[in-house]
């Protein structure tokens, strides 16, 4: 972004670390999923490997993410991928002044949360 004052750059990795932080936060998410490509595993990510499971995307000032997540079980994935795209589409747009294109949500895995 260019302002009359200089350029500013928001690095992927600020976004992604934010975006993952707001998904967290939604009713239904258990957590980012990494999927391990030499055994197709899917495993539960900490709160410091977070942004592994999210993808962002700047094409034409405009971003698309990609979360990778796992949900709890007995929740309507609908209402959690919903809750989930209007949470961070405001909460991100309002950080960093850039417009969300497109936000894919994979569900990776299903936990029983106690």
């Amino acid at each position: 972004m260019n302002t009359q004052m200089g350029k500013i750059i928001i690095h992927n990795e600020v976004i992604a670390q934010y975006a993952g932080s707001v998904a967290v936060e939604c009713f239904g998410i258990v957590g980012m999923a990494g999927v391990s490509v030499k055994d197709g595993l899917v495993k539960l990510l900490k709160k410091d490997n977070i942004t592994r499971g999210i993808s962002v995307t700047i094409n034409k000032n405009k971003l698309m993410l990609d979360f990778h997540v796992i949900v709890a079980y007995g929740v309507s994935i609908l209402a959690v991928a919903d809750n989930l795209i209007s949470n961070v589409k405001y909460k991100v747009e309002e950080f960093t002044g850039i417009e969300i294109e497109k936000i894919n949500i994979y569900v990776d895995g299903v936990r029983v949360i106690d």
